[in-house]
């Protein structure tokens, strides 16, 4: 299990983005993100539907093993 920051980190990642990268793709700022992935804000639910989209996953599994 881990934390949404850790799962928006994990797809980053895997997708080879950086966090400037993401920022631009999604409509945010770079702090944003990095704030998302160390978890001292969560994303709105508009982020969201943004993050699913461009990782082309379901809800279920962005929300799979969150704490």
């Amino acid at each position: 299990m881990g934390t949404l920051g850790q799962r928006i980190k994990d797809l980053r990642t895997e997708n080879n983005l950086s966090q400037m990268q993401l920022a631009k793709l999604i409509g945010v700022s770079q702090k944003a993100i990095d704030f998302w992935e160390r978890s001292v804000n969560e994303p709105k639910a508009s982020y969201i539907v943004k993050l699913v989209k461009l990782f082309h996953i379901s809800f279920d599994e962005f929300f799979e093993d969150i704490e």
